[in-house]
């Protein structure tokens, strides 16, 4: 089961991924992407590993974004690929028909593509600006996901879609209502003093208080 309240990983204030990730496995957080750009795999390798173990402590799942080889040797649940990177196909062949691979859309045609190359869920977006993503895809909005959505269900497309791209909890129920299956966030989680609460208010916009199934 795809969860419908993803985290995006990125350094905590004065710490790194993994304690901002533990952060939010403390608070309730259950299913988490490990982002890391413009670093050695050596070094993204060592921090699935250390991502994944916590993940497996908390009764978490642990997505890795980009990298198959480093998905299957941490032993991961997931991997996220970009529209730049591997394709599906080819990241099937290194991780195996058990793992969950999401792939990132920015168009209906996309999703069409991300559905015939197999994916097991879409991360459509942005839906806003997003300091957190490197080369941005044009910005979806509200409109845009209530469109896309909608073109989906009459095609009969019935993969789980989630938001992604700057969004924050007072966004969430908007966006829920456009039909879309879930949320992604990094920033509206990452440092916040009111973590647990900011998760549980999210949890409840989604109707997802018990999200996964282990």
């Amino acid at each position: 089961m795809i969860d419908k309240l993803h985290y995006i990983s990125q350094n905590s204030q004065g710490g790194t991924h993994l304690d901002a990730i533990m952060e939010v496995l403390d608070a309730g957080g259950k299913w988490i992407q490990l982002r890391i750009k413009n670093q050695p795999e050596t070094d993204i390798l060592e921090f699935a590993i250390k991502a994944n173990a916590l993940c497996v402590d908390y009764g978490a799942r642990l997505i890795v974004n980009d990298h198959p080889h480093i998905a299957a040797q941490a032993g991961a649940y997931g991997v996220h690929l970009g529209l730049q990177d591997m394709p599906i196909v080819e990241a099937r062949v290194i991780v195996g028909n058990k793992v969950i691979i999401g792939g990132t859309a920015n168009t209906f045609e996309h999703i069409v593509q991300r559905v015939a190359e197999g994916a097991d869920y879409i991360g459509l977006g942005p839906y806003r600006f997003t300091s957190t993503k490197q080369n941005l895809s044009p910005i979806i909005g509200l409109q845009g996901y209530e469109s896309m959505i909608k073109r989906a269900a009459q095609a009969g497309i019935r993969i789980p879609i989630i938001a992604i791209g700057g969004i924050e909890q007072a966004d969430v129920s908007l966006l829920m209502n456009t039909g879309i299956y879930g949320v992604a966030v990094s920033g509206a989680l990452t440092n916040r003093g009111d973590l647990a609460e900011q998760i549980s208010a999210i949890q409840e916009e989604l109707q997802i208080l018990h999200p996964i199934n282990l």
